[in-house]
C-alpha cells in the first residue's frame, strides 16, 4: 500500500485496524504498539498505518511537516483548515473501501487516531456509510464537531475515548467535550482517563486491546 505501513498479525487478515499518527510524526509512530496489545494467538489483523502528507503548518511557523491538516491557532477550541481535514477522512475513507473490496467486512475495520490523527478518525468514522466495527480516539478532540456530516450507518458505532489528565498539548477537557457531545448524539462512547501526558501508557494499551477483541469479535 502506498504512503502506508502494513503488518498482518498472521496470514488472511479478516479484520483490519487503521491507526492514525500525530502531527510532525508518521505511520512508524504506533507500528510497535501491535505485538504489545497481545491479541488472541491466531488472530488474523491487518494494522494499516497511514502517513500523513508534508504540509505547512502555520503554528509551526508555516514549515512543512507531517500533518493531516493545518493548525491555524492553539487555542483551547483550535482553529483548524477543515478542508484538510476532510481531505484526509476521505483518503481514510477510501483506505476503508480497499479493505471491504479485498473481502474484509466492513463491521471488522476499526479506526483508531491519536491527537491530530483522532480528530481525522472520528470525521472518518462518523460520516462512512457503511457500519464499522469501533472507532479509538486517543488525546485527541471532534474538530468537526459543528460541520461533520454523520451517517445513520453508524449510529451505534462503538467508541472508545482516551486521555490523559496531564495533557498539556491537547487538554483534557478537549477530550471530555468530545465525550459529551458523542452522548448528546445519542452515541454511548466509553471514556478513560489515565494520569499521563500527551502520551500513551500501558494501562490505555490494556483498554486498547480489550476493545480490539469485542469489537473485532477476537477469539
Amino acid at each position: 500500500m502506498r504512503n502506508a505501513i502494513v503488518k498482518e498479525t498472521a496470514a488472511n487478515p479478516t479484520a483490519c485496524v487503521i491507526w492514525l499518527h500525530g502531527l510532525g510524526a508518521n505511520g512508524h509512530d504506533f507500528e510497535p504498539i501491535v505485538p504489545e496489545l497481545n491479541l488472541p494467538q491466531g488472530s488474523a489483523v491487518r494494522f494499516i498505518f497511514p502517513h500523513a502528507p508534508q504540509i505547512a503548518v502555520t503554528v509551526n511557523g508555516g514549515h512543512r511537516m507531517p500533518a493531516w491538516y493545518d493548525i491555524m491557532a492553539m487555542s483551547l477550541d483550535r482553529e483548524v483548515d477543515e478542508r484538510q481535514l476532510r481531505h484526509s477522512a476521505l483518503r481514510i475513507q477510501g483506505i476503508i473501501e480497499e479493505q471491504i473490496a479485498a473481502g474484509i467486512a466492513s463491521e471488522r475495520i476499526l479506526i483508531a487516531g491519536f491527537s491530530q490523527g483522532g480528530a481525522v478518525a472520528y470525521e472518518a468514522a462518523l460520516s462512512f456509510t457503511q457500519p464499522l466495527g469501533g472507532l479509538i480516539a486517543m488525546s485527541t478532540y471532534l474538530a468537526t464537531q459543528d460541520s461533520v456530516q454523520r451517517h445513520e450507518a453508524n449510529h451505534r458505532l462503538p467508541i472508545l475515548v482516551l486521555h490523559g489528565s496531564r495533557d498539556a498539548v491537547v487538554p483534557e477537557l478537549l477530550g471530555e467535550r468530545a465525550f459529551q457531545q458523542l452522548e448528546r448524539w445519542g452515541y454511548t462512547p466509553q471514556y478513560h482517563s489515565y494520569s499521563m501526558e500527551h502520551s500513551v501508557c500501558a494501562a490505555e494499551i490494556a483498554d486498547i486491546a480489550q476493545f480490539m477483541r469485542h469489537c473485532l469479535q477476537l477469539t
